[in-house]
């Protein structure tokens, strides 16, 4: 799976709810799933590493679908260089 089928399902399985929640609110979630992580990666648990990294994923992905981001494509632009 790229970024964009990623950024597709998670269209898919929650706009809808993100919409009514709101991008601030959906931040929100967004940096709680950070803290998370970064409570995984203190404790050096790898599964739960990995479980909030997808969390953070999806979170990120969520907040680019609200405000219209193509995230494959804002990556792409900033961190391929063409020759």
């Amino acid at each position: 799976m790229d970024l964009r089928e990623a950024q597709d399902l998670i269209a898919k399985l929650y706009l809808q709810r993100d919409r009514g929640r709101g991008v601030f609110a959906t931040f929100t979630w967004f940096v709680e799933e950070v803290g998370e992580l970064a409570e995984a990666i203190l404790g050096g648990d790898k599964s739960s590493m990995e479980e909030e990294i997808a969390d953070v994923l999806a979170w990120l992905l969520s907040i680019a679908n609200l405000v219209d981001v193509d995230v494959e494509k804002a990556f792409k632009k900033k961190y391929v260089k063409s020759n």
